[in-house]
């Protein structure tokens, strides 16, 4: 056997050849039966999409970056259990496109952030870091202040129903006046919110201010709904505890 890999190793298409087949091998072997099972994901009964709003944020958190310093995947770990909750599971992603699991944690991962904190704290903390962590080294985002744009809001909704995600007809047809109206819990459009999403879906004021639809709205609801988008998690983890 030496000596075969040893010949082997004298001709360079030859090796590149025989490592092919080696990884196409172990490929097939774990690829191949996830085509016999009709769904590989089971999607819990209670899980929710994001709404337009959290939609939103989850955009701008994109479009910011926070990934690349933020992982959003609890490894089945003792100190990140520990540290952070039930291990994330596979069904927490189904709906996002694309997923944040991340590879790199400059700042603690966030997928159990969701009601962790105060609306009041996150808006301090994005606007300056430092002001509420001394030691932080994240960058301010003080811009996130201004009005949100909500023209798209309605396109990617209907994006995303055609690549599975639940949203129907009403939801996105509503998209725009959903958004505004979770940042309002006392207009007229936020029974509708709840009728659509849930009655669990936080409906405030998440920048503090009912007067004004912006990104800071957009992001704190979409960083306070991390971790909240379905149970599943902790009914497993409190089972497996037993």
């Amino acid at each position: 056997m030496l000596k075969l890999h040893y010949n082997l190793e004298k001709v360079s298409m030859g090796l590149v050849g025989a490592i092919i087949a080696v990884a196409s091998v172990g490929g097939i072997v774990e690829i191949a039966p996830l085509f016999t099972i009709e769904e590989t994901v089971e999607i819990p009964d209670d899980m929710r999409p994001h709404t337009p709003l959290e939609l939103a944020g989850r955009e701008i958190y994109v479009r910011e970056g926070c990934y690349v310093c933020h992982s959003q995947m609890v490894r089945s770990l003792a100190d990140e259990l520990d540290r952070y909750g039930p291990y994330s599971l596979a069904a927490e992603s189904a709906y996002d496109h694309p997923m944040l699991w991340g590879s790199k944690r400059t700042g603690p991962d966030l997928a159990r952030l969701g009601e962790k904190y105060s609306d009041d704290w996150h808006v301090a903390h994005l606007i300056d870091p430092r002001a509420v962590i001394p030691v932080s080294i994240m960058p301010a985002y003080p811009w996130l202040t201004r009005p949100l744009d909500t023209a798209l809001i309605e396109d990617n909704l209907a994006a995303l129903a055609r690549l599975g995600v639940p949203y129907d007809e009403a939801m996105i047809t509503n998209a725009e006046a959903d958004a505004l109206a979770q940042s309002r819990p006392d207009s007229e459009g936020a029974d509708g919110v709840r009728a659509r999403y849930g009655e669990d879906v936080a409906v405030r004021a998440f920048d503090g201010d009912a007067g004004r639809l912006t990104e800071m709205d957009a992001l704190v609801a979409y960083l306070q709904s991390l971790g909240t988008l379905t149970d599943a998690p902790q009914k497993m983890f409190a089972e497996e505890a037993q």
